[in-house]
């Protein structure tokens, strides 16, 4: 370790709340799908800012755009009405969703998973059950993450994130991801909404079914429920296609009555979204049931965020970087044979969204892990970014590859190399 990484250390012991567990990598710049440590250490960087760094690091137009916007206007509040704000929520009423609805935008997933906390709370409100309470539960999926405020928290099915921040907020019940039966006999009249992310990320790369997602369609139309779908992670071309849950074979005519968006949608500068359809549910539009005092971000969507976001998904379809990643897709499955890396033992995802799940019994008989106390992915995480590869854990046995839309072929097939290197000749 050198002198200025130790500093650094120092410096985050001394000033920084614990509540990462970061590792040791001190980055200074970035390009492309590489980044760079103080010591010029050259990284080939599949973490991607966890899903965020759509179009890598130091894009060219995102950085054309920053340099332009921030000349002009930064931030002049949710008071008025920037236009470039109206036009990010065209793109994504228009070309993403492809179906009539309105935007609300804010900072993060956690916030943009809030606005459909309050949706279906302010819809249960509207649309009561019969004894004329409001409706207040909402279904979510065990496994799921939904952020780590007190109501991403509550929405979250990992016991792990939710631990130690009790009491939480009540109106949310845990159901088996993918079990269509239990799915069933949780819903009850009360039930207002389901939330679900049709691929988990954070709870280990877990691919809805395309009966389980029919199912919650019909379910959800059946029962005046609402079908919500947290894109934050999948969304916005990760899995090879612009929305998350239309790249599982079947799904493409489902369409959920609101979705929330962030982290690959402003590449790296910080926003998060809401669309919310405008279909007409008794007498009012869902679209419009957050009026004026209702709910509010004073930075969301500012104009600076709005242009930034613009560029990033104009790039993306305009690009046709779906393509791209579904092409990649393809190249690596067919280029990891699982027999070359014996500590791994599947691969799950789709698109650029990939798990590779650890053989932990396999593991457990090398004496360099059992003498590290780390977990198999914090453990495989390390290995890898000593060999130049950065990867992100997804729970305690999942590594996940999260590049760039734009990654090319020869920087996958760099990543690959590192990977069979590593986990097949040095580990041993």
């Amino acid at each position: 370790m050198s002198n200025r990484e130790e500093k650094t250390a120092d410096i985050y012991d001394k000033y920084i709340v614990p509540n990462y567990g970061r590792f040791p990598l001190v980055p200074v710049q970035g390009k492309g799908a590489f980044l760079f440590d103080e010591d010029g250490k050259r990284y080939l960087d599949f973490t991607g800012g966890i899903a965020v760094n759509s179009l890598g690091h130091s894009n060219d137009n995102m950085v054309k755009v920053l340099a332009s916007q921030s000349s002009t206007l930064i931030h002049c509040s949710n008071l008025y009405k920037p236009k470039i704000q109206g036009n990010l929520a065209k793109v994504i009423v228009e070309e993403i969703v492809g179906s009539p609805g309105k935007c609300f935008f804010c900072n993060s997933g956690a916030e943009a998973n809030e606005g459909l906390i309050k949706l279906s709370r302010r819809y249960g409100e509207m649309s009561p059950n019969s004894s004329g309470q409001p409706r207040r539960e909402i279904i979510c999926f065990k496994g799921s993450f939904h952020g780590r405020t007190t109501g991403g928290m509550a929405a979250t099915g990992q016991e792990k994130i939710r631990s130690g921040f009790g009491p939480l907020m009540d109106g949310f019940k845990h159901v088996e991801f993918n079990d269509v039966s239990e799915l069933k006999n949780a819903i009850t009249e009360d039930t207002v909404a389901i939330l679900l992310e049709a691929v988990q990320g954070e709870g280990g790369i877990h691919v809805a079914s395309i009966d389980f997602l029919l199912e919650c369609q019909k379910i959800c139309k059946e029962k005046d429920v609402l079908l919500l779908f947290d894109e934050v992670q999948c969304g916005v071309g990760r899995c090879g296609t612009l929305n998350g849950w239309q790249s599982i074979k079947g799904a493409d005519e489902i369409m959920p009555d609101a979705i929330s968006w962030a982290k690959g949608m402003g590449g790296g500068f910080p926003i998060g979204a809401v669309w919310i359809s405008s279909k007409k549910t008794r007498d009012f539009s869902l679209s419009d049931i957050l009026s004026p005092g209702s709910h509010g971000s004073t930075f969301g969507g500012s104009p600076l965020a709005s242009a930034v976001s613009h560029a990033v998904i104009r790039t993306i379809i305009d690009d046709d970087l779906c393509s791209n990643v579904r092409n990649l897709n393809k190249f690596i499955l067919n280029s990891i044979e699982l027999d070359e890396i014996p500590l791994l033992r599947e691969i799950r995802g789709i698109g650029l969204m990939l798990g590779f799940v650890i053989d932990v019994e396999e593991l457990e008989k090398l004496e360099p892990f059992r003498k590290s106390g780390q977990s198999p992915s914090i453990y495989f995480v390390n290995l890898l970014s000593k060999s130049g590869l950065l990867t992100v854990p997804a729970g305690l046995d999942v590594l996940r590859w999260l590049p760039p839309l734009n990654v090319k072929k020869n920087e996958v097939e760099e990543a690959i190399k590192i990977m069979k290197v590593t986990l097949s000749d040095k580990i041993k």
